[in-house]
């Protein structure tokens, strides 16, 4: 059996959502390597 096909909204609908999951995902990776550098930064200032 086929799959029906999406009319051009639900193809729009579903790639907006796609693109903000994706921006979703990128920000979080993003702060999670801000987090992790000022560890580091911190570890080295200390060591110093």
């Amino acid at each position: 059996m086929r799959p029906r096909k999406l009319s051009f909204e639900e193809l729009v609908n579903q790639n907006k959502q796609e693109l903000l999951s994706d921006h979703q995902a990128m920000t979080k990776i993003e702060e999670q390597l801000e987090k992790r550098h000022e560890q580091l930064t911190k570890k080295i200032k200390y060591v110093n």
